[in-house]
């Protein structure tokens, strides 16, 4: 492992995977090492494919900004606010033409929606994470994303197969609507991630570091999932975390040890000379 020379202005992570260890916590080591970051005028911004309403958890974490990147690009949230600051939603007849074409490539493939007012899903997608999504619209995608629909101003698409390899699942999505939207993953399920055109992590991490008059080659970036490649390759210095997927261990030259054993914590403690 090896890290820059100088430390960077801005420090872009992934959440589950990378920073958190098992069960979505943060350690007290890597606690310290985002406090020491912050300390020293580095900026930390999360930037997951989490939903805005599944940030409360980080952030006592989250730096003096309060500010995270969520839904793969989808939404800036002030997560201390619980304020919605700028969204790059998925048009609803774009996201109608991607459920069509999965459907048609990927049949049994059930579709959910996130979105400012929270979720939404189809009755075959069933809800297993995270135990706080018991109320919430159930329908059709027709009905849910149509003209007066609750679903309004989509951050993301999702949409689960109920046995497929996650991979070849991406890949078939892909080749059946990638031109209709960006899709991407980061679950171990085969669930997919969809946003509109152009939106990633890396495009929403450009428009802030942009906003704040910090350069691409001043950011160092960490993640483990498909979801982060973008990401990865937009910032100056990326690592991959030693328990990434294989295409990120192949795609991202500099590696950290795994989420469970502070990865991040580990390049940040070098980087700030601790």
């Amino acid at each position: 492992m090896t890290t820059p020379r100088t430390a960077p202005r801005l420090i872009a992570t992934d959440l589950d995977g990378t920073l958190l260890c098992s069960g979505g916590t943060v350690t007290a080591r890597t606690a310290a090492a985002l406090a020491a970051a912050e300390a020293a005028g580095v900026q930390v911004v999360f930037v997951t494919g989490r939903p805005p309403r599944w940030m409360q958890q980080v952030s006592a974490h989250i730096g003096g900004h309060g500010v995270a990147i969520c839904s793969n690009g989808g939404a800036v949230v002030d997560v201390r606010r619980g304020e919605l600051l700028e969204s790059f939603p998925l048009d609803a007849a774009d996201a109608l033409r991607v459920v069509a074409a999965l459907r048609a490539k990927l049949p049994g493939t059930a579709f959910a929606f996130e979105y400012p007012a929270g979720f939404a899903r189809e009755p075959g997608y069933e809800v297993r994470m995270w135990g706080q999504d018991e109320n919430h619209p159930i329908g059709p995608a027709e009905e849910l994303l149509g003209t007066g629909g609750p679903v309004q101003g989509l951050f993301k698409l999702l949409a689960k197969h109920p046995d497929l390899d996650p991979d070849k699942l991406l890949s078939a999505a892909r080749e059946a609507a990638g031109h209709l939207a960006e899709i991407t993953r980061s679950a171990p399920i085969p669930l997919l991630e969809i946003s509109a055109p152009g939106v990633t992590k890396a495009s929403t991490l450009a428009r802030w570091c942009a906003g704040h008059g910090i350069d691409r080659s001043e950011v160092v970036a960490f993640g483990d999932m498909p979801n982060d490649l973008e990401m990865l390759a937009w910032a100056g210095t990326a690592y991959a975390v030693a328990n990434a997927h294989p295409e990120v261990l192949a795609a991202v030259p500099l590696h950290t040890v795994s989420n469970e054993q502070d990865g991040v914590a580990a390049v940040l403690e070098r980087l700030l000379g601790r």
